[in-house]
């Protein structure tokens, strides 16, 4: 069940691409139920370089994903000519396609707004009306008590979920999946901004901009306020922390 990985700023980062994950997924379901997968770019990577217990959120999940383009570029250069980009949003369109075709998975989704919920709902069910949605659930945007966490496993686990989509952020969903591990019924994915992509409330960067690693700057303009600092910041500490590093 093991797969390559490269490490990269003390993170194991898979080395794989979208058709390998895909089929991680289907040939393991049973034995990845309480684990957990994190979708990782560069803004991840900086920040568990910089802070040891996130570092260990990671590398104790079952798969690291090169989400950022940069990731798999690093592993190239280290000898890894087989790694490719596994984007969080790309991975759900094609879990999704798997499930329309009737690979009998349940999904769930966690996180985000009660508006992007409703209105990803709706696209699933008109896109792919045989996949099986197993639920859906907004938390509250603050520090959830015991009891309220204690809801959301029994709320999950009744559903039923193989997969739970989890989409609260980084470093937030990855804490969040680190707490649940061994907990759910499923495996827990998190893929930050992808419910919001798949709800169509932003936009991908064109094919080509995704290529020269350039899709966090239209990510930027469409959200510059909150993501200034940690993409013009964080990208020039991926640059210099991994030059430097001793592989």
């Amino acid at each position: 069940m093991e797969m390559k990985t490269c490490q990269i700023l003390g993170v194991n980062i898979a080395v794989t691409n979208m058709e390998q994950t895909v089929k991680y997924l289907e040939d393991n379901i049973s034995n990845l139920r309480g684990k957990y997968i994190t979708v990782c770019n560069g803004h991840t990577s900086v920040m568990a370089y910089e802070d040891k217990k996130y570092r260990q959120v990671q590398n104790e999940a079952v798969l690291s994903l090169p989400d950022g383009e940069p990731l798999s570029i690093v592993s190239r250069r280290r000898g890894h000519m087989e790694a490719e980009r596994v984007t969080g949003p790309d991975l759900m369109d094609e879990m999704f396609v798997r499930g329309q075709a009737g690979n009998g998975l349940k999904h769930y989704f966690y996180g985000g707004t009660q508006d992007t919920l409703d209105k990803l709902k709706v696209i699933l069910e008109n896109k792919y009306p045989e996949l099986q949605i197993a639920g859906m659930y907004s938390p509250p945007f603050r520090t959830l008590t015991e009891k309220e966490k204690r809801e959301d496993v029994e709320r999950i686990n009744q559903s039923g979920a193989d997969i739970i989509w989890v989409g609260l952020g980084a470093p937030k969903q990855e804490n969040w999946m680190y707490e649940q591990k061994g907990k759910l019924c499923g495996v827990s994915i998190g893929v930050g901004a992808g419910f919001d992509y798949h709800a169509g409330k932003l936009r991908r960067a064109p094919k080509w901009m995704q290529k020269i690693s350039m899709e966090w700057f239209v990510r930027l303009l469409q959200d510059p306020k909150r993501l200034w600092k940690r993409y013009l910041v964080t990208n020039v500490k991926f640059i210099w922390y991994t030059r430097r590093e001793k592989v």
